[in-house]
Order: structure tokens, then sequence, then C-alpha cells
């Protein structure tokens, strides 16, 4: 007989996230429904308006993105008026948003995903000696030496978690669903985890600082602006762009000693998942390609990660990607419409049915009709996973050097077989990969940036008329956000913005089922998943918070079982 298991809200993302599931009398989920129960009305906001602007609000969409939809914006802009960015322009962007990859990606791992993985107060029984020797053992296998090894700092950790465990204020550690048969990590493993969660809070902030040191702030950078960056002073300033380096490095050691190790870790005790496959979900992997690595403008320089798109895992075969064959359905998401639209043509105009039916007081998703407010997005009518692990899985199917040389290296000093990558802790694992990768070509970059005003280059901005290009223009602007494929589209009219569709990467991921009734990536990933305990899910917030939600934006509220506690309505047509 199924059980149907309802997780609202996923906490630990940015955003409203509901997951069901069903599961049968084995504790094996065997069918999923993801739902977000949040309206972003951005799109509609953006028409009217100068489309010098637009990046300036789009990046509003989310706190946590902060300046990847800023970029996606102004490029799109760029792309309508055919317009190619100096080399320095093109530097200082590849650096900010590099920075918000070793950023997030290192925040996600240890304060948005480690306790799926972490168990808090296992780590109270630890040795702090036998800690020791596991941070050497797991740096060890990266070939570097621990972050830290050191005894007394384990020792110290452990009494601060339990004088919070004596309390009873364990705070955010508080909700976990600690003692779960499904935690594997032994005492000390679990004790060099929680340090390291510790430390990375500290980490995090100088990461911060490399987005705000170019980018002006942090989080939402202004130094962005169609035809360049407005950072002249920085850029000319050698000490700002060594102070960009100092962080980059002590980032990239952090990442090298502390995350990659612990990746590892992780890997190592949950192989048995990975080898089963477990959250492998769809299979089908796309990227955009991101990081232009030349100056012969949008869409025709090489690239850090190539474009591409692969079918059923098969790593010999990888298709161009064209945008034109993208496309968003709304068969069961609450918006207007009939058929999948470009988006160039997109439309977002709500159409809220509610929830479906109600049993024992918890409101269930209508699960036959709408039931989200994302689109399913579709490419060449294929549902498809983006983010770290598609970048690399791409990566590795057209043969990229760079990145099959890391991956390689991972899989082989971890012991792991290639097939481990479509699962949960592959796709944890990719994105420790990328991480890796960004931190080592990030210092090429400001090298090379170093080495480029010093050569006397100190253009930052392509000049353009504006009246002349902004008559009649649509332009799109693609790239490769930290969670994945970004796209922001735009028409334009008279100078002014005429239509505006953004697809983000969770959008991609996060999305219900389509016209064809094919589940989006979350929903698949779960299919197969045995649940230890349906009361502890932990499972299922392992693998939904391996593709690192971000949902952005709400009006409509449901408390933990599903209760209406609220219902707002917004008149969406607030264009000026």
């Amino acid at each position: 007989m199924s059980k149907h298991i309802v997780v609202d809200p996923i906490t630990r993302i940015e955003g409203h996230l509901r997951i069901e599931a069903v599961i049968d009398d084995n504790n094996t989920i065997v069918d999923a429904y993801s739902s977000s129960t949040m309206f972003r009305g951005i799109e509609t906001i953006l028409k009217g308006r100068d489309p010098r602007d637009c990046g300036l609000l789009a990046m509003r969409i989310c706190g946590v993105c902060t300046g990847t939809h800023y970029q996606r914006s102004i490029e799109a802009v760029e792309n309508a008026f055919d317009i190619t960015i100096p080399k320095n322009a093109r530097l200082v962007r590849n650096l900010i948003q590099g920075a918000l990859y070793i950023h997030d990606h290192v925040v996600h791992f240890y304060h948005l995903h480690a306790l799926d993985w972490v168990d808090i107060t296992s780590a109270l029984k630890a040795d702090p000696k036998k800690t020791a020797e596991e941070a050497r053992k797991w740096a060890g296998i990266s070939g570097e030496k621990p972050w830290t090894d050191s005894e007394s700092e384990f020792a110290q950790v452990q009494e601060r978690v339990a004088k919070f465990v004596k309390q009873g204020r364990l705070g955010i550690f508080g909700n976990g669903y600690w003692g779960n048969k499904h935690y594997k990590l032994t005492p000390e493993q679990n004790l060099l985890g929680v340090t390291h969660y510790l430390q990375a809070l500290d980490m995090q902030r100088d990461m911060a600082k490399m987005m705000a040191i170019f980018g002006g702030k942090n989080p939402h950078p202004q130094s962005i602006v169609v035809g360049g960056v407005t950072c002249v002073q920085d850029i000319q300033n050698p000490s700002r762009i060594a102070l960009f380096k100092t962080l980059l490095l002590s980032a990239r050691k952090f990442v090298k000693q502390a995350y990659l190790p612990d990746v590892y870790m992780a890997g190592t005790m949950y192989a048995d998942e990975a080898l089963d496959g477990t959250g492998g979900g769809l299979k089908n992997y796309m990227s955009y390609g991101g990081f232009r690595l030349d100056d012969t403008g949008f869409y025709k320089s090489a690239l850090l990660f190539p474009d591409g798109l692969v079918l059923n895992g098969d790593l010999d075969r990888v298709i161009p990607i064209d945008q034109n064959k993208i496309a968003e359905d709304v068969a069961h998401a609450w918006y207007e419409g009939d058929k999948p639209l470009h988006p160039f043509d997109g439309r977002t105009d709500p159409k809220y049915t509610g929830f479906g039916k109600k049993e024992d007081g918890v409101a269930y998703l209508d699960t036959k009709n709408k039931y989200s407010w994302i689109k399913s997005p579709i490419y060449d009518d294929n549902r498809v996973e983006v983010g770290p692990l598609a970048r690399m899985i791409v990566g590795v199917a057209a043969k990229d050097k760079r990145i099959t040389e890391y991956v390689t290296k991972f899989l082989k000093n971890g012991n792991l077989p290639t097939k481990v990558l479509f699962s949960t802790v592959g796709r944890t694992a990719g994105r420790a990969i990328e991480t890796e990768i960004m931190a080592d070509v990030m210092v090429e970059w400001v090298d090379e940036l170093a080495s480029n005003v010093a050569a006397g280059d100190l253009s930052t901005w392509t000049e353009f008329d504006f009246d002349a290009v902004s008559k009649n223009a649509k332009g799109y602007g693609m790239e490769e956000a930290p969670r994945g494929a970004l796209g922001h589209w735009m028409r334009i009219e008279d100078g002014k913005v005429a239509n505006y569709q953004a697809i983000v990467p969770s959008t991609w991921n996060a999305a219900p089922r389509d016209y064809k009734d094919r589940m989006g990536a979350y929903e698949a990933s779960l299919i197969g998943t045995k649940v230890a305990d349906p009361e502890q899910p932990l499972e299922i917030l392992r693998t939904i918070h391996s593709f690192d939600p971000c949902i952005a934006c709400a009006v409509h509220i449901v408390d933990t079982k599903g209760k209406e506690l609220g219902v707002y309505k917004v008149d969406t047509a607030c264009a000026v």
C-alpha cells in the first residue's frame, strides 16, 4: 500500500519549494512531484523599460545568484545591439562570475548540503586524534596537506557543539534527522565535516569580497553596463588586483585542502548509493557553454565550458546547442498558454488554479492539472538537467582537455568508476570538481588582466549609438550560472522592452511535468530512491539539495502541512 510524503517547505535553499513523493511498501519512491509555491513577475515588470536599465532590475530576481542575472540581462542587450566588449571588460566579468562560482559552491556544499551527509550529534562521540588522522587521509587522496589537522581545534569544535546540545540551543542544527540510519560517516568524519562547516563561514566572507572588488558591492554588483564595465579605477590600481589575487589564492587553498577532501570522503562512504545510481534522474544533460576565453565576440569565442547536449548518459555523443530549439511549456504550470513557446514569444500570464484534494487537514497538489509556478522548459522536445554536473558531463563527452583531466583525476583518486557521476553523489562531486577548475583558471585570468593593463590597455567600454541600434532589435544572454544554464531573452521596439523572458537553471531542474507528462529533473531524480524512515525523508533532501535549488519571489504561503495560511492577489500588470 503506497504512502504519500509531503515535504513543504524544502529548507536550506533559496525560495519556496514543495516536494510530494509516493512510496511503496518497501519505502521506495515510485512517483514524485516538484512544485514552487512562489510567483516571480520580473518579466512583466521589465516591459516598457529602457533595455539598458534591465540588468539592475533583473538581478533582483535573486539575492543568492547576485550578479549573474545582471550580466545575462546586459549581454542580451549587447547581443541585440551587436556589441563586442573590450578585453578588460571580458576578464573583469569572468572574474566576478568566477568568484560567484567559488563562493556559491563552497557555501552550498557546507551550509546548504553538508548536513544531508554529516550527522552533527555523532560528532560528539569522535576522538579528536583520530579526526586529525582522517583529515590527513582524505587530503592525502587529493595530494594536498589538510586545511587543518589540529587535535586541539577539533576538540574545541566538539566542545562547542556539546554545549549547544546540552543547552538545547542547536539553532540551525536543531531540526536535523540526527541518528537516521542513512547517515554513513563515522563520528570522526562527522567532526571533520562540522569543523570545516564552521571554518567555511569565515572563508565565504573573503570570497564575497572578491566579487565586490570589481563589482562595487555584493550582493548585486553595479559595475557592469551595456558595452563593458565601469570599474576603471580598480583595474588601474595594482593593489586592487593584488588583493583580488590574494583572496583568490586563499579560497583556492580551502577548496583543495578542505572542500575536495570532504567530497572524496562523502563519495567513498556513500559509494554504494553512487554505484546504484541513486538520484541519477533524467541522464539528459545540457550546457549553454560559458566563460569566454578570447575577444572574438559573444557566441563565437572559445569557452571554458563547452556548449552541448548529452542524451541518455551517452558520453560518446554531444549535440551542439541551438537557442532556437528552446521552449517553455505551461501544461502543468500556473500560467495561461496552450503550447510550448520560444522565449522571444514567451508569455507570463498567471493562472492560479490552487491545490487539489485535502485530506486530514493536508492540502495536496492537483498533479493531474497545474501544480507549480515554474514553467517546464524543453530543448528540442527533451527534458534536461543543467548545472555543474551537466557541465562536467558535456565537457567529458566533448573531450575538452581541461575538464576531462580534472574529472579523470577525481575519479582515479577516489577509485571510482565513471558511472558514479550519474547519481546524487556524482552531482555533488561534479560541483566540487568544477570549483577546483574555476579556482585554478581564475589565477590565469587575474594575471592576464594585470598584464594587459600593465601593457597600457585601459579600455573598459565599447561606444554605441543607442538611438540607432534600439529601434527594432532582439537579443539573448546565455551563459552558465553556478546552478546551470541561464538565459535572458528580450525584444526591443523603439528603444523600449517589448517582451522579456528569463529561463533560470532551477526552471530547467525544478519544473513540473510537461505537455507529454514527462518529469522534470528533480522529479525524475527521486524515482527509485529508498527512504529509511518516511517520517524523516533525509534521502529526498539529499538528492534535491544536490541540485542547489534557487526558487525566487513568493505570494502564496502555506505551512509545513500544506494548510493555506493566506492567498494574496497581486496585479501583475505593473509595467510603467
